[in-house]
């Protein structure tokens, strides 16, 4: 029913939303000769502003036409690889007679970055994209919104995640890298362990886990108190839904990405009030750089995709109620899940010292599970002064924590082992 009320209010508020456009182009335009006043520019920010919340907010672009490498620009082509109803594996090819200009001749480590399944598109790794893109041949999981995937393709659990990740390596083999962003990195150590297990060679080289809740025990964050707290029931009952029409999705049940982004933004809520204060006194004050990067930051934290009942629910049942995969007792598929069968699979860990989502320890916990990786293997880096969001993104992502993965696989793959970033 609450699905069914969302798009109602949505249709419903299209009329305001038209209006507050056209009080936007009136008095925004260059022949209203009252647009620079007080007045207008007021008026003209005020209808923005309205328009923008009340707006549907679609996936986003990638938006990575070309990359700098040697002081040459690089064109890239996003290119989908493999594909399920469930996710798209996409490849940034970059040009091969621009590389040769910029004077590189030799293949790069391939890296699968892992996008979180959590609300949001892989979109939001823009920048985790552009930041690999120089030295590495770069792959994305790309996941469809649940309410675009018929009821007729079946579910979508924890346990086709875990598949899915090892179809994708497989589709990179052999010896691919691996980087688990957040919420993937307990499947993803799953899979690597099963193909560890299995002498698989597409197994990864080496495999990153950035803010990933491995054991969310450690350090709990509201979060985690939340998981904890509710009984499994409280989510069965308050935050599942049902797709309606005229979604391809529609009889699906879900976890709806307005729920995820209504408790995403009720956590600081204070600050987005105030950034948007900010840029409706931007758009007053005629501050266009402050009111584009308030958009361009919007655009994508408000773009949001639903997850499948089953796999949003068997999350918050094996991660963070029952903690399986820590406490050994995580099954697929009948088998256990064994990371101590990991022995040539480099591991790195990536937290945040201010990271309010997972907190200092969780990704740590790789460490601890993975007991048979020689210590040359391993890496542990905690980057000082940054959230959830600058363990991936932002200026000391690039400057800071990016160089010390690029090394770190350089040195742990056995095709690039010795070879010079």
């Amino acid at each position: 029913m609450l699905y069914a009320l969302h798009e109602a209010s949505f249709y419903a508020s299209t009329p305001m939303r038209l209006a507050a456009r056209a009080a936007r182009d009136f008095w925004g335009s260059p022949l209203n000769p009252a647009a620079n006043t007080e007045l207008g520019r007021r008026l003209y920010a005020g209808a923005d502003l309205f328009s923008n919340v009340t707006r549907r907010y679609g996936k986003p672009d990638w938006r990575i036409d070309s990359v700098r490498i040697n002081d040459v620009d690089v064109r890239v082509r996003p290119t989908v690889v493999w594909q399920s109803p469930w996710a798209r594996l996409i490849q940034f090819d970059r040009d091969m007679s621009d590389m040769r200009r910029a004077g590189r001749f030799d293949l790069d480590p391939a890296v699968l970055i892992v996008a979180p399944l959590s609300g949001h598109y892989a979109t939001l790794l823009r920048g985790t994209v552009e930041a690999f893109l120089p030295n590495h041949a770069v792959f994305i999981v790309d996941w469809i919104n649940a309410r675009e995937v018929s009821v007729l393709q079946g579910r979508f659990d924890f346990h086709d995640y875990i598949d899915h990740i090892r179809d994708m390596l497989r589709v990179l083999g052999p010896r691919p890298n691996v980087l688990a962003v957040c919420q993937p990195g307990p499947p993803v150590l799953a899979a690597a362990a099963l193909m560890a297990e299995d002498g698989d060679p597409s197994r990864p080289a080496s495999m990153t886990f950035m803010g990933s809740p491995i054991d969310a025990r450690l350090s709990p964050t509201v979060t985690n108190n939340l998981a904890e707290e509710k009984p499994f029931t409280w989510f069965q009952s308050n935050m599942i839904y049902t797709v309606p029409a005229p979604y391809p999705g529609m009889g699906r049940r879900v976890y709806p990405g307005f729920v995820q982004l209504a408790s995403f933004m009720s956590m600081n809520a204070d600050k987005h009030q105030e950034a948007h204060r900010r840029y409706f006194n931007s758009l007053v004050e005629g501050d266009g750089d402050g009111a584009d990067k308030h958009l361009e930051f919007y655009d994508e934290y408000l773009s949001v995709l639903d997850l499948t009942e089953e796999f949003y629910l068997q999350t918050i049942d094996i991660v963070f109620q029952r903690h399986l995969l820590p406490k050994g007792e995580l099954m697929h598929r009948g088998r256990m899940v064994r990371p101590e069968a990991i022995t040539d699979i480099g591991l790195m860990t990536v937290e945040g010292e201010k990271d309010d989502i997972s907190g200092i320890g969780q990704t740590q916990a790789a460490h601890d599970l993975c007991v048979n990786i020689p210590a040359e293997l391993k890496e542990d880096y905690v980057q000082p002064g940054v959230g959830h969001y600058g363990v991936f993104n932002g200026r000391r992502f690039r400057e800071e924590i990016y160089p010390k993965v690029r090394d770190f696989i350089l040195r742990t793959d056995p095709n690039f082992a010795g070879k010079k970033a």
